[in-house]
């Protein structure tokens, strides 16, 4: 990382910029990726073609400041976080055929979400909101509508981020940034309701700020991106009580980087098969790779590269070939995922709406 660009033009060297083109009609199975842009006020529906290449199908306007999305279990739902006031939540039917968004409805939420999820089997949608301090609760009726009151609203530590329910839809967890811990509850899925698991947290480093977290495939271990401190965190899970036990962290920083800036972690995934996973961090413009030890859930770093300026998301698709970053600053940039080392190669980039932040991808059922 010694080269005097920064990260956002020595990207542009290697790939240049196309225009996003309208999808034409295709047959058979398709790949789709959605792309919420918070100041452009809309949600992009992208195909993802087998070259790694993006077209566009739709342009979805919520009229609100939209950011996290979330999909259902099913694949037939998406939902879109609305985060001016008054807050709400966007429910959108999924065209099994297109992957074009339906509008179903518009419904209150507790506060500014900063995160969203489903539960397991896609009857309830969780939220945690950083400025409110708390995260909810609310049913999702039959026709795939967030339904409201909520079901519970519950006081959590400071800046609470994320909030996931575990694989088996027994427990949720929800990150609080500014209090260094991960709340730990206990989850029924006949009713929605969460309460207090023992013990009710657990602590990150003091200063980290723990953001947002996925799950191994095997239910292991737990990895988590802090903020603040630009790490990633290793935790393991144990899935009978529902609790994580802290292993370690691992730097996502370029080496040597050094700031007189916040640093700013941001988003985590993992490929499909659990092998690699990759974190984004906004202050360096990077993209952090890491070959996950399945046996001890053990993290080596195996690439930082340049990626899109202020990457806050990107996602993998289901079949582990390609990863989409986008910058809050900038646009989309697809990598193919080399299955054997991890490596990413950029092959495309786009201009889209303004502010992109969250990327969701499916394969249409």
């Amino acid at each position: 990382m010694s080269s005097s660009l920064p990260p956002s033009s020595r990207l542009a060297t290697l790939i240049a910029t196309s225009a996003l083109s309208l999808a034409t009609s295709h047959a058979g199975a398709a790949t789709i990726a959605y792309v919420s842009h918070a100041d452009s006020q809309d949600i992009y529906v992208l195909r993802l073609n087998n070259d790694g290449s993006v077209n566009l199908i739709d342009k979805v306007d919520t009229g609100s400041t939209v950011m996290p999305l979330a999909i259902s279990p099913d694949r037939k739902y998406l939902y879109a976080s609305l985060r001016r006031e008054p807050y709400a939540v966007a429910s959108y039917a999924i065209d099994p055929a297109s992957g074009k968004l339906k509008a179903l409805s518009k419904a209150p939420l507790a506060d500014n979400m900063a995160n969203i999820a489903t539960d397991r089997s896609g009857r309830y949608l969780l939220a945690a909101s950083y400025f409110g301090n708390k995260i909810s609760v609310n049913a999702i009726g039959s026709d795939g509508a967030v339904q409201t009151p909520p079901l519970a609203v519950i006081p959590t530590g400071k800046n609470a981020h994320s909030v996931q329910v575990d694989p088996a839809n027994a427990f949720v967890f929800a990150s609080n940034l500014g209090s260094d811990v991960i709340l730990q509850y206990r989850f029924d899925p006949a009713s929605g309701a969460v309460t207090p698991n023992t013990p009710p947290s657990v602590a990150s480093k003091a200063g980290a700020g723990p953001r947002h977290f996925v799950f191994s495939p095997d239910q292991r271990f737990l990895y988590c991106a802090n903020e603040l401190d630009a790490t990633v965190s290793t935790y393991a899970y144990d899935r009978q009580a529902g609790t994580l036990t802290l292993l370690g962290s691992d730097s996502a920083l370029p080496e040597g980087f050094q700031s007189s800036e916040q640093l700013a972690a941001a988003d985590l995934h993992l490929t499909p098969d659990g092998r690699f996973l990759y974190a984004t961090e906004r202050t360096s413009n990077t993209l952090t790779g890491y070959r996950v030890d399945r046996a001890s859930g053990k993290l080596t770093r195996i690439l930082n590269i340049p990626t899109e300026t202020q990457p806050r998301a990107f996602n993998i698709d289901p079949q582990g070939r390609y990863l989409l970053a986008v910058g809050q600053k900038a646009g989309l940039t697809s990598y193919a995922i080399d299955a054997a080392s991890g490596t990413l190669t950029p092959l495309f980039r786009y201009t889209l709406g303004r502010n992109p932040n969250w990327v969701e991808i499916i394969d249409l059922p």
